[in-house]
């Protein structure tokens, strides 16, 4: 499909809906005029001025797509805005505008945790002391960031019986004796006492193990909210009541898209939506709609039946449910599951190292075994019936609550008893549905498989299903509920068009989405070089191209006198590259590099700066987390080397179905996911070198299929415009 180009309103637009477009409009260069050391940039304006065409005929409010003489009710701008642009400033002086004029909100939405603090402690202060209406904002979190008190007491009173119910399961018992734990907990406790800690879990002096957090987390299955005995001290409705009163909120994708239909955040359709970093948003999406169930570990049902009979008898709530025959039946069928999933796996997770990646064993086309129907469709039908009681318990437990205070604490209790087994029990009858499922006539099958690997010395195996297309899920799910948004990223445009991030994303053939590429600020001929560097070894000859460019990158990183970056497309690659540096001729160049997982990276960057600072080469060696996000401006990064184009694990089962999909439909997989994927990566990959419009900086690239293949060309379309230089035989020249 070709660009939606973005429309230009008619000469009979509605005269509310230019003034919104003059305020938002109006409101930016109000803000830009103010802010100290602002120098004007056409391209944020651009940006600006574009989302406010695109959203001043949004009615926001309801879930209709009609429009009135000829407006769209609807608007979603998709804006590509080259580093330097300085996008969120263009979006958030535009839109905030639009949503208080209104008396509506605004939720922002980022991948990374950089952004969302950026965000938080620097780019809306700064805008909300420059524009002339106030406004408030705060960031969301996920519930089990925050503590539940009712557990907290509990376990700080020594009470440490419900934290063995999923006991011998890998990582569920957190380090130490109970006395430690107990001690751990009732300094927490006093702490939020004394007014020392809020309950959130980032804000403790030292971040918990996740095994010794995840008993006192916060919990939906487990909450009776208002009901509860300690609701009004609670730390997360206490951070819920701080989004009640904020125009402007933000959060993560994750968050976005977990919490959708739960009314822990405004509705799509009645606030303004901003998905910064959207380029993540479909493997966000992907992640966030996968069903999965732990195969090896039922020994929790055994626990069930008491705990639900107690109570239903503390109820006097008369359920007819034979909890026993349902536990024992559950257990068998998963225990079933367990045997056929080590056989399909086979013999080699056995010889696992303990914490080594996970091993994943796919259906083809989703399609499964025969034997594998009856289990599964026993366990489904056993956790349905569990699942219902639990459901119907939960709702009495809420009614007493809510009609006998005196009886808060003890339905509480109950509540969290019985919640502990709730989310279990939609997992084996999500994933057992899903796993008996077929794919849609003439749509893509689900994709199902399995995943096994050895955790703390124990055996792990899991069944997952998801279905193949990310888009689907997101149209259906988010978008034909959202009245006017705005979707950017450095990195929307792949091979030279939006086409391919318009399908993952689910806006292909969403009449209200128009899209802008906005263009950098940056002079990149001038300020930058991409150099592709011809090697003798073809790249798919792994061991033959992993040596030969070794070699040539321990010669490159001799003439770093400043910053570099180095990015790797595997570990064991990264682990060659270190290796080859610890011995020989290379020696001495190990003390001028920093190795990702040595040090974290807020420590690793931090003596990067100070090494550059004191006069002295420093050179990063880092996977994909550091081809993004990481802004290393001026002499930090002078080079970056990339050792060869980042094309996705051929591992993964998604990708590994969906490809097999494509090919069934007479479809090229590799030209329509591969490629434009890797494109969007290696463009990430490429951002780190030019981060201001004074930096000057060289992007090598080892791997020649970039411009000797096809598909390496059409990566090139969507590069920025570097001077392109192609290096052979030692010598150097432009393309």
């Amino acid at each position: 499909m070709s660009d939606p180009s973005p429309a230009s309103p008619p000469s009979a637009a509605p005269q509310g809906d230019l003034a919104r477009e003059a305020l938002a409009l109006a409101a930016f260069d109000h803000v830009v005029a103010r802010a100290p050391g602002f120098r004007a940039r056409a391209g944020q304006r651009e940006m600006a001025a574009f989302i406010a065409e695109t959203l001043a005929g949004v009615k926001l409010g309801d879930d209709s797509v009609s429009g009135e003489a000829g407006r769209p009710e609807r608007g979603i701008a998709v804006v590509q805005a080259g580093t330097g642009v300085g996008k969120s400033a263009a979006y958030a002086a535009t839109v905030i505008p639009l949503a208080l004029a209104q008396e509506r909100r605004v939720i922002i939405s980022t991948a990374t945790v950089a952004l969302q603090e950026q965000l938080i402690a620097k780019d809306l202060p700064a805008l909300a002391a420059l524009m002339p209406q106030p406004f408030a904002y705060a960031l969301a979190k996920g519930r089990g960031r925050y503590v539940c008190r009712l557990k907290l007491d509990t376990l700080a009173a020594g009470d440490d019986g419900s934290a063995d119910l999923f006991e011998g399961e890998p990582g569920t018992r957190p380090a130490g004796d109970l006395a430690e734990r107990t001690q751990t907990y009732a300094r927490w406790a006093i702490a939020l006492d004394q007014g020392d800690w809020d309950g959130d879990r980032d804000r403790l002096a030292e971040p918990p193990e996740g095994a010794l957090w995840a008993p006192v987390a916060a919990e939906r299955h487990t909450c009776t909210a208002r009901h509860c005995p300690a609701y009004n001290g609670c730390s997360y409705y206490q951070a819920r009541n701080r989004l009640a009163h904020a125009q402007v909120i933000v959060v993560n994708h994750d968050l976005l898209l977990s919490t959708l239909g739960l009314h822990a955040l405004p509705k799509p359709q009645d606030c303004y939506l901003v998905l910064d970093e959207a380029h993540h948003l479909p493997d966000v999406a992907q992640g966030q709609f996968t069903a999965h169930m732990d195969l090896m570990h039922g020994t929790w049902l055994d626990r069930l039946p008491k705990a639900f009979d107690e109570v239903a008898k503390a109820m006097a709530h008369p359920h007819g449910v034979d909890l026993n025959e349902h536990a024992r039946g559950a257990k068998a069928a998963l225990a079933e599951l367990a045997r056929l999933g080590m056989a399909a796996v086979g013999p080699a997770v056995r010889d696992l190292a303990s914490e080594a990646p996970p091993l994943a064993h796919r259906f083809d086309n989703g399609v499964l075994p025969g034997e594998w129907t009856e289990p599964l469709a026993t366990l489904q039908a056993h956790a349905g019936v569990l699942l219902k009681l639990a459901e119907a318990l939960a709702v009495q437990l809420r009614a007493n609550a809510r009609e006998n205070p005196g009886e808060a604490t003890r339905s509480a209790e109950h509540y969290a008893r019985i919640g502990r087994f709730a989310p279990r029990l939609q997992s084996l009858h999500e994933t057992a549905g899903l796993w008996l499922q077929g794919g849609e006539a003439g749509g893509p099958p689900l994709a199902k498989w399995l995943q096994a690997g050895v955790q703390h010395g124990m055996v792990t195996l899991s069944a997952h299903a998801c279905p193949l297309q990310p888009g689907s899920l997101l149209h259906h799910h988010l978008w034909k509920h959202v009245r006017g948004a705005v979707v950017t990223s450095a990195s929307l445009v792949t091979c030279g068009g939006f086409e391919h991030f318009l399908h993952e994303a689910g806006l292909a053939w969403d009449a209200a989405t128009v899209t802008r590429m906005v263009q950098s600020p940056f002079d990149h001929a001038r300020q930058g070089r991409l150099v592709v560097v011809h090697t003798e070894a073809d790249p798919k000859d792994v061991d033959g191209y992993t040596r030969e460019m070794l070699d040539l990158l321990m010669a490159d990183l001799r003439e770093v006198r400043r910053g570099a970056l180095v990015l790797f497309t595997s570990r064991a690659q990264m682990r060659s590259a270190t290796s080859l540096l610890e011995r020989g001729a290379n020696a001495d160049l190990r003390a001028r590099v920093l190795v990702q997982g040595e040090a974290s990276r807020t420590a690793l960057l931090k003596r990067h700066a100070q090494r550059v600072a004191d006069g002295e080469p420093s050179i990063l060696f880092g996977l994909q987390s550091f081809g993004e996000g990481l802004d290393l401006p001026g002499e930090l990064c002078e080079w970056v080397f990339i050792t060869k184009l980042p094309f996705a694990s051929p591992s993964d089962p998604v990708g590994q179905a969906r490809a097999d999909w494509l090919k069934a439909q007479g479809r090229d997989p590799f030209s329509e996911l591969v490629v434009p994927a890797t494109g969007a990566r290696l463009l990430q990959w490429t951002g780190r070198a030019l981060r201001t419009e004074t930096d000057e900086a060289t992007v090598v690239c080892y791997d020649a299929r970039l411009l000797r293949q096809s598909y390496g060309r059409r990566m090139l379309k969507g590069l920025p415009p570097y001077r392109l230089q192609k290096r052979q035989a030692g010598v150097t020249a432009d393309v």
